[in-house]
């Protein structure tokens, strides 16, 4: 398998059908990279767009966002869901403002430093925010690789040795052409490569894909089980949450409590989840963000 010329005709595939992205225009900041990456995590591009551009027009350098107080970036997370990524959004950009004179990172280490900043992340902002030569390694891309050399339908369900490796077979060794390519096959995965309904017929390097010259066999390794959210705590904590983003004064505890109806023992264990988890705040006067 030539991985140099099939990665040359993904990035050829991209040039032509990327989609226009605002975190991607050459002119976007490194801070606006990084708050895409937080943002997009485990949330649909359509659900962070508006979220990400009212957030830079609010806070366009991590030092903006470090001055406000952490409740002010769960409030305008709205309802990207995962709250706690604003919180450690909002913690990542006093780090920078203290630390790293209100610069973003560019090395792996410093940014796996930063709260919220896990591997993939790290990666994903030093790759595309600075251009430099890293593996990134999410969910897209490792079923790009798992049906074009792996000749399978999903990969598994925990990121493995084995698909470290041949992820780093197939980087380019230019900093440039490697963050050509980190964005190229996320955007085939996203676009073409999908978890349902593939476009195979659409796909640059379909030639070459061991999962379709094997006939597309079907996943045949453990249950994919989606997650669950109707009725549980996250969905509790939720709407509770939500009381507080639109609350302009403390909302008095009975008050908050009240807004989930099911169960009220449920409602006291979300709250105190969320006070434990510092999204909350109490005092005499109620709770707020």
């Amino acid at each position: 398998m030539d991985r140099p010329a099939l990665a040359a005709r993904v990035a050829a595939w991209y040039a032509d059908h990327a989609r226009p992205l605002p975190w991607r225009d050459p002119d976007c900041t490194p801070w606006g990279v990084m708050v895409s990456e937080f943002m997009l995590q485990q949330t649909p591009v359509a659900r962070v767009l508006p979220v990400w551009q009212a957030w830079l027009e609010r806070w366009p350098t991590p030092d903006a966002l470090a001055a406000e107080e952490p409740g002010e970036a769960v409030r305008a997370w709205g309802r990207l869901g995962y709250p706690r990524r604003a919180q450690r959004l909002h913690a990542s950009a006093v780090a920078i403002r203290d630390e790293r004179g209100g610069e973003v990172p560019v090395d792996l280490a410093t940014l796996r430093s930063l709260p919220g900043v896990g591997e993939y992340t790290a990666a994903a902002i030093a790759s595309f925010a600075h251009g430099r030569r890293h593996v990134v390694l999410d969910t897209n891309v490792r079923r790009v690789l798992a049906r074009l050399e792996g000749g399978v339908e999903f990969p598994p369900a925990t990121l493995t040795r084995a698909e470290r490796e041949r992820a780093d077979a197939w980087l380019p060794e230019t900093d440039a052409d490697a963050a050509v390519w980190a964005a190229s096959s996320m955007e085939l995965g996203a676009l073409v490569c999908t978890a349902v309904t593939p476009s195979c017929g659409a796909c640059p390097v379909r030639d070459a894909c061991a999962w379709l010259a094997a006939g597309r066999l079907a996943w045949d390794g453990p249950a994919r089980v989606g997650q669950t959210y109707a009725g549980t705590d996250r969905q509790c904590r939720g709407v509770l949450l939500g009381v507080l983003r639109d609350a302009e004064a403390p909302v008095p505890r009975e008050r908050l409590l009240a807004a989930w109806t099911s169960d009220p023992t449920q409602a006291e264990r979300a709250l105190a989840s969320l006070l434990a988890d510092g999204l909350a705040r109490s005092d005499a006067d109620g709770v707020r963000l």
